[in-house]
């Protein structure tokens, strides 16, 4: 798939690049939140098939995918915002800064920039929040697959410094397995202690 309805329709009326957007670890207690930007290529070169909805991929089709979107879109880019980021912006601010951030480290500049659920402000073009953009965009969707994947590779790093949680397993989300760990062992330096469930883990643990 080399560009969706959507990015085809911007390019005709003259509204290019295409950028899309999307971030990885919005629910996650532990480690850090993700943000990807994507401009896909317009020559056939750049055709990448197979793109979908991140979450439809198994682990070694986003990594397959992950290594085509990286050799052949025209401009990619990621930021990771820190757990203790995410705790003082708050989650949505946190994800709006992420995703401004991503855009704004492209090689390319957009003229237009497609993101997955809510509109950001601050971007250096035009820009629409779309519902459920991760399913029908392919700029989108690439966005998303590199988000997941690099986060995912983050995790697994993460497992290896702090081990006995199973951040190579759950990703550092809030899975039972992950509860108990966190419950026995205290927080670890990347959680977020805004959560509520770390906060319980916390109680839990006090005198």
């Amino acid at each position: 798939m080399r560009a969706s309805l959507y990015e085809t329709w911007l390019s005709q009326v003259g509204l290019t690049p295409v950028a899309g957007a999307d971030e990885a670890g919005r629910g996650a207690c532990a480690g850090p939140l993700v943000a990807a930007a994507v401009v896909l290529g317009q020559s056939a070169e750049a055709e990448i098939e197979g793109l979908k909805d991140s979450k439809a991929l198994s682990p070694k089709a986003r990594e397959r995918l992950y290594d085509q979107i990286m050799a052949r879109a025209e401009a990619v880019s990621w930021v990771e915002l820190s757990p203790a980021e995410c705790d003082s912006w708050g989650l949505q601010e946190a994800n709006l800064q992420a995703l401004r951030r991503a855009v704004w480290r492209l090689a390319v500049r957009p003229g237009f920039v497609l993101t997955d659920g809510f509109a950001v402000d601050g971007l250096p073009g035009a820009g629409l929040g779309m519902w459920k953009a991760d399913q029908v965009a392919a700029c989108v969707q690439a966005a998303a697959i590199v988000a997941k994947v690099t986060r995912d590779r983050l995790m697994c790093r993460l497992d290896q410094a702090y081990p006995g949680y199973g951040f190579a397993r759950h990703k550092g989300y809030c899975t039972a397995a992950h509860q108990r760990q966190l419950e026995r062992l205290g927080p670890s330096p990347v959680h977020r202690l805004r959560y509520g469930n770390v906060e319980r883990a916390i109680r839990v643990r006090e005198p």
